[in-house]
């Protein structure tokens, strides 16, 4: 059986910085033609506050999440020093499609994995490439089924992508508007074999609860704009907060006891960036489980209060920064265990243990 590492990571950050000022002229609701009390000012500095966002990257105009991904795509082909004709899958995480502007529909085909595989250039027709929706964990879902090929021998080269444009689907009446952004990010995961071998995706963990949280994010109608023959993405920010809280700690847990690790072997958490409180929270608690009261130093790397939450694309993007070291403080060394982790639309959880 082959293990399965990562060889080489890409991020595509868009250049378009918007800062919670952007957010000054727009007038918030709470539901349908229901305004906010709270003065916008205000909202803009409760909302800072509390997901610790204070600017985040949105695409430049007629750039789609399919263009997107194939410039990470085509940075984790180089750092990873790979033929292009050696990939057996390529498998796109996004949410949301191609939108090249808020107001066109979303284009679903051919699929944005179909799209990067024209962009790369590959001609075998045997490397299959398709798109996976599993909301925020996209990326990570990703990842954990490219390792199943690889460990079962129908792989031995995947790349996995995550990439979103949902600055294009938010609705500007509503506050959770300020918490969406887009970027991508990719990385190659290639087969080696194991004898010997100590590093790369040791196991992983996953859940889905559809019977009554199925809809906490969904697509709707804009609470200012009702008429408006579009949909947005949604969601019901308490229970999803509450949700995060309660099981997320524990799907780590459970991932972290079986890798046949310790706790306090675990050097760095790559978690899911959707709301800095929120993963501190969990993160804390997820501690506490092994009765450890004080989450260690540089254990969590964190770019949400420049980049917002781009969903599938956190995760691979803040790897991908950590690896060339663009985070102050945050160094990776062979041998280091870490623990990626994400939480979103479904409702899903996934979590994987990976030693550098």
């Amino acid at each position: 059986m082959q293990q399965s590492i990562i060889t080489g990571t890409g991020a595509y950050i868009p250049g378009k910085i918007v800062g919670n000022d952007y957010f000054l002229g727009n007038c918030f609701f709470r539901s349908t033609n229901i305004s906010l009390e709270k003065k916008v000012e205000e909202t803009i500095q409760d909302f800072a506050s509390i997901t610790g966002i204070k600017e985040r990257r949105y695409a430049e105009d007629n750039i789609t999440a399919s263009q997107m991904g194939l410039k990470a795509s085509q940075m984790a082909v180089k750092n990873a020093n790979i033929d292009v004709e050696a990939i057996d899958y390529i498998i796109f995480a996004h949410n949301y499609g191609d939108k090249n502007s808020r107001l066109e529909p979303s284009d679903f085909v051919p699929s944005l994995a179909s799209k990067v595989k024209f962009g790369l250039g590959i001609k075998n027709p045997k490397c299959i490439a398709y798109d996976l929706i599993f909301g925020c964990p996209g990326w990570l879902q990703g990842l954990i089924q490219a390792d199943i090929f690889i460990k079962s021998g129908n792989a031995n080269c995947c790349l996995v992508i995550g990439a979103d444009t949902l600055s294009r689907v938010i609705d500007p009446s509503d506050r959770d508007s300020m918490i969406f952004s887009d970027g991508a990010g990719a990385c190659v995961l290639k087969g080696v074999k194991n004898s010997g071998i100590t590093s790369g995706v040791m196991n992983h963990s996953m859940r889905s609860d559809t019977i009554d949280k199925h809809d906490y994010i969904y697509s709707g109608q804009s609470y200012g704009f009702p008429d408006l023959n579009e949909k947005f993405i949604k969601m019901h920010g308490h229970k999803v907060y509450n949700y995060a809280l309660t099981y997320v700690p524990s799907a780590m847990k459970e991932c972290l006891d079986n890798s046949g690790f310790n706790i306090e072997d675990l050097k760095m958490i790559f978690i899911h960036q959707a709301n800095e409180k929120m993963d501190d929270i969990i993160i804390k608690r997820f501690y506490e489980l092994y009765g450890i009261n004080r989450i260690p130093e540089f254990v969590m790397p964190m770019n949400i209060r420049w980049m917002g939450n781009s969903s599938v694309a956190t995760i691979p993007t803040l790897f991908h920064q950590v690896i060339k070291e663009e985070l102050d403080g945050f160094q990776l060394k062979n041998g280091d265990l870490i623990m990626f982790a994400s939480v979103g639309a479904g409702m899903n959880i996934n979590a994987v243990t990976y030693v550098m």
